[in-house]
Parts: C-alpha cells; sequence; structure tokens
C-alpha cells in the first residue's frame, strides 16, 4: 500500500518472521514431545522480550546503559548459573566511563565482543577481569574505555568492538547485596536526535534477526554437540574458538530412564573456579534453578575423601549432598566448566549409569549424605539468594 511507512513495513515483517519460527518449532529439528514444544514457545517468547529490548530499548552506543540478559528469563547459549550477565553498545571512537560497587561479587569478567555467538559475526576481541584490574568484593570501582591509546588509566577498545559485556560471579549463594554497574558515554551529543523511521525499521529488522538466529543457532548447536559423543560420557574438553581465553568446558549428555542416575566423577579442576551445571536440551536453558538444585560450583560441592569430585544426576533425590536434579527430563546436557585454569592439565570427568536404587553402593563410605529436611532448606536459601541477585 503507498500509505504504508518504513516502521510499519518492518513490524509486519517481524511479526510475520514470529509466526513463521512458531510454525518451526513444531517439527524436528526442534525436539516434539508435548511438554518440549509448550516450553519452545515460551521460550520463543523469552528471545521475543530479549532482542525486542536489546534492538528497541538499547540500540546507541552514544546513550548506552546495560541490560541484563540470560538472568531468570532471557535465557540462550547455555548461560552460567553462578553469573550475572550485562551488555551494552560500544562504538570505538568513543569513550566510556564504568563505575559502581561489587558488593557480594567476587569477580567479573569485561569482554569487548563482535557480536553475541549466534550472529554472524561475534567473538571476544578483549577481556579483562576484576582481579585483573584490582577491584575485589565491596569494591567502589571507575573503569574507562577508549581514547586514544595515550591517556593513562583507559583501556582501548578494539577496532571491531560492538559491545561490552560483563559477567558477575557469585561463588557463594548469600542473601546480599549484588554488584551495581553503570555506563556513560563522555563523548556523546546533548540531546541526541530524535528516531527516525529508517532507525526504528532496522532496530525492528535487528530484532527479527536475534530471535531467528538463537532459535535455530542454539538447537543446532546442542544436536551436534550430541551427535559428537555417545550419551552419559564425557568425551575430553574443549575451549571455544573466539569465546573467552579463561574458560574450558566439558560435556556429557545424559539419557536416564526414571530408575537410573547418572554418577559424574572428576579430578578437581586446577582452576580458580568449576561448576558442574544442567541444561536444557533445543533452548539451552539452564534447567529449572529456582525450585531445584541444578548447578554445584567448587564452593557448593563436597569434595570426597580421596580429594575427587562425585556427583549424582537422577529425576528422584539420592539423598547424597551432590545431587543435581534432573527435572524429570529423560535428556539434557550436564556441563563441567572451569575457568582461570592454573595449568594446562584438563581433567577427565567420567559418566556411568546406575540404578538409582544403587547409587550408595557405587559412591564411597565417606559420602556426604542430606535429609529431605536439609536439602529443602539448601533448595529455599538458593531461592532466596536469586531473588536478592536479580531483583529489578
Amino acid at each position: 500500500m503507498a500509505d504504508e511507512t518504513p516502521e510499519l513495513v518492518a513490524w509486519r515483517a517481524f511479526c510475520r518472521r514470529l509466526e513463521s519460527v512458531g510454525e518451526q518449532l513444531l517439527a524436528e529439528p526442534f525436539p516434539t514431545g508435548s511438554a518440549d514444544q509448550a516450553e519452545g514457545f515460551a521460550h520463543l517468547a523469552d528471545q521475543v522480550l530479549c532482542w525486542l529490548g536489546w534492538s528497541i530499548g538499547h540500540p546507541d552506543p552514544r546513550r548506552p546503559f546495560f541490560m541484563r540478559q540470560n538472568d531468570l528469563v532471557t535465557q540462550w547459549g547455555g548461560p552460567n548459573a553462578d553469573n550475572v550477565y550485562r551488555h551494552a553498545r560500544l562504538d570505538p571512537s568513543l569513550r566510556y566511563r564504568i563505575t559502581g560497587r561489587m558488593h557480594s561479587a567476587e569477580e567479573f569478567i569485561l569482554a569487548m565482543r563482535a557480536g553475541f555467538m549466534h550472529q554472524e559475526k561475534w567473538g571476544t576481541l578483549a577481556e579483562y577481569t576484576g582481579t585483573d584490574l584490582g577491584i575485589g568484593a565491596g569494591d567502589d570501582f571507575e573503569i574507562l574505555l577508549g581514547g586514544n591509546g595515550t591517556e593513562d588509566g583507559w583501556i582501548p577498545i578494539p577496532e571491531d568492538a560492538v559491545m561490552v559485556s560483563f559477567r558477575e560471579y557469585y561463588f557463594d549463594w548469600t542473601e546480599s547485596e549484588p554488584a551495581v554497574f553503570t555506563i556513560e558515554c563522555l563523548d556523546s551529543p546533548d540531546p541526541l536526535q530524535r528516531v527516525t523511521a529508517l532507525e526504528v525499521s532496522q532496530r525492528i529488522n535487528e530484532a527479527a534477526d536475534g530471535v531467528e538466529h538463537s532459535m535455530v543457532y542454539w538447537n543446532d548447536y546442542m544436536i551436534t554437540e550430541r551427535d559428537r559423543r555417545n550419551d552419559n560420557t564425557f568425551v575430553g574438553s574443549f575451549a571455544l574458538d573466539k569465546g573467552l581465553a579463561a574458560a574450558r568446558y566439558g560435556f556429557c549428555f545424559w539419557d536416564l530412564a526414571d530408575d537410573e542416575a547418572l554418577i559424574v566423577e572428576s579430578e578437581v579442576p586446577d582452576a580458580r573456579y568449576w561448576s558442574l551445571q544442567l541444561y536444557v536440551p533445543g533452548w539451552f536453558e539452564i534447567v529449572d534453578p529456582v525450585e531445584r538444585i541444578t548447578s554445584l560450583n567448587h564452593r557448593q560441592t563436597v569434595i570426597s575423601g580421596d580429594g575427587r569430585i562425585r556427583a549424582v544426576v537422577s529425576h528422584r533425590d539420592p539423598g547424597v549432598a551432590n545431587w543435581l536434579d534432573a527435572g524429570g527430563r529423560q535428556t539434557g546436557l550436564c556441563t563441567l566448566r572451569w575457568f582461570w585454569p592454573e595449568s594446562d592439565d584438563a581433567p577427565g570427568p567420567t559418566g556411568r549409569v546406575v540404578k538409582l536404587a544403587d547409587v550408595g553402593r557405587h559412591l564411597p563410605t565417606d559420602t556426604e549424605l542430606v535429609s529431605v529436611g536439609e536439602r529443602q532448606a539448601v533448595i529455599e536459601s538458593r531461592r532466596r539468594h536469586l531473588a536478592w541477585r536479580f531483583r529489578t
């Protein structure tokens, strides 16, 4: 129609593209169980919220604000249960000041990136930790980005960077104040001009790309990674090309009947941080982190007397301290991740399936046990921590 504006054209195309993605969810290669499909549409709605928020709400590097993603709502790409993720737009020609207070966050990774992993252009171009910058729990801080490279105390922005990302780390899940991060552009014109029809159209199209690419990419990623290994076993470890230099991963896809359990065993990684975490097929979300224990980090895991990690993945509680709740999912992904390795020696995690009723016979006699009441107390404590960490 002659009177259609660019933004209306873009919006109609956005709605049609969402409809198409929804139709694709009803067939392979997406998970096709009825419960899976219901979760798929919930995940699709989350992705709409996520990428509209990024493209429409946080579009301009001249007036940046941090957007929280991969929280309890907008998950994608296997987020770390011990992190809060924040992203803001960058322009390498501009200067920025980031200020805040760590409160109970013990560490962070600041990464300047060329894009998100599911985008055509992506990659980590530079990364710094709080430790690198002399910033720790409870500290106030100021971080300066950009400039011409001659100003003292400034961190250069790589030429291809389009965003700065923070991963805050919470090792002890306590009811404590989480970190605060703010960002301002020091070279932005004031005031900015009103948004144009072309800019709105471009942002709507970018949001549609974000939804489509996220839905397709991460489902394909999970399928490909599962095809590379046998179920219920770990096969080696890897660092992600173009990902964080600090990060190492080991994957094990479980396939468990209701009366079975997966015993995960490993050396303790020679690293400052490590964790075991469970993920959902298709959407690569964390298996319910609020109502179930689906992650255990280096502070939360009880190490066996012989110095090894042993944890049990199952649908029902086996009564051992290191239980990861599969959430009634026959299949899923168990990830061992370790960051900031002290050496090149990688742990050799293993997985073996046993009958749930026989778990005790396959674990050391000094394995720590917990009662139903103790387990519920741990879940309540974790729930209260998450309420603090992700409050608005």
